[in-house]
């Protein structure tokens, strides 16, 4: 990375604080959630993982708007592929007024770094192939890893955190919010 690219990422990040959701951002995250979305189904699933043995305390970040409002939510749960640890991205919602202003991008790339400070081996996302590239995911075919239901191979995505840590192949299993 060059000086100029990194002064650039620090700048856009700085614009958008992430850090990890608190008991007073829910409804805040809900709304996000809500508005992001054409339907309820991702603010469900959130409040569904927060009571989810899936549920891991400070993999729910959000980023904060200038006025201290949530911009954007990014959340990490327990999943596993053939028995094996990994987390699932999902959601990642922006305030439709904030989207394409780097609000998502750095709630993201803050939740990723929580994980890997966590010493979290692999995480999985279902999304859009021309967005999750830029924080380093692959087809997670490249590994062996498919979803438990048809999805675009461009679409099921993985992210190796730990290169120490052995990749494993096989299924994904969602936690039940998930409904699959």
């Amino acid at each position: 990375m060059t000086d100029k690219s990194f002064s650039h990422a620090s700048t856009r990040a700085s614009t958008w604080p992430a850090r990890p959701e608190l008991p007073s951002d829910v409804a805040a995250v809900r709304a996000v959630n809500l508005a992001a979305f054409e339907s309820p189904l991702e603010a469900d699933l959130v409040d569904a993982l927060r009571l989810d043995d899936a549920w891991l305390p400070g993999l729910s970040y959000v980023t904060e708007a200038p006025d201290g409002s949530i911009a954007s939510h990014a959340l990490l749960t327990r999943c596993t592929v053939d028995g094996s640890p990994a987390l699932a991205l999902a959601p990642v919602a922006t305030s439709p007024a904030l989207q394409r202003s780097g609000a998502g991008s750095a709630v993201v790339r803050a939740l990723l770094a929580a994980a890997r400070e966590r010493a979290e081996p692999l995480v999985l996302v279902l999304g859009h192939p021309a967005y999750y590239p830029r924080f380093g995911f692959v087809p997670a075919s490249r590994f062996g890893i498919r979803a438990p239901f048809d999805v675009p191979d461009d679409a099921m995505m993985a992210l190796v955190l730990d290169d120490s840590v052995p990749v494993p192949m096989g299924t994904i299993t969602y936690p039940a919010p998930f409904g699959v």
